[in-house]
């Protein structure tokens, strides 16, 4: 069973089925799944700014998704600040990561996508930095 964190944009983006939608069961179903106070609050705010947009069925999906990742996810405290990513709000998934000791961080955000290994392992980080597809590929 591998350690995971998911990106609200993975999330967010399981409302269109496909792809996300299938890797954020399998890691839901398969795996311990890692969520900190401000990647929920991260992904609560992608929620509502993005809720004009999504249909109605969307939006039960996507709460129903949100319920559900926070009563399985293991939610913990974060005290390590790491600094890595060119997009600053994305470093605390890397310091969640760091935390949780993950094994995976499933995310399409190019700018998570680009940290090389080489990064990570000078920042103690021991997790892969995978695509839904990556991670399907991977843990199937």
């Amino acid at each position: 069973m591998a350690r995971v964190v998911i990106d609200a944009n993975v999330i967010i983006s399981a409302a269109y089925g496909g792809t996300p939608l299938e890797a954020l069961v399998l890691a839901l179903e398969g795996h311990e799944v890692y969520l900190s106070e401000s990647a929920r609050r991260e992904l609560e705010d992608t929620f509502l700014k993005l809720s004009r947009k999504l249909s109605e069925g969307q939006i039960v999906f996507i709460q129903e998704r949100i319920r559900q990742l926070v009563a399985i996810a293991k939610c913990i405290p974060v005290s390590t600040r790491v600094t890595l990513s060119r997009d600053a709000k994305d470093d605390h998934y890397l310091s969640l990561c760091k935390e949780a000791k993950a094994d995976f961080l499933i995310t399409g955000d190019k700018d998570l996508l680009s940290i090389s290994p080489e990064d990570l392992k000078k920042n103690r980080i021991s997790c892969s930095i995978v695509t839904p597809k990556s991670f399907l590929e991977i843990a199937l």
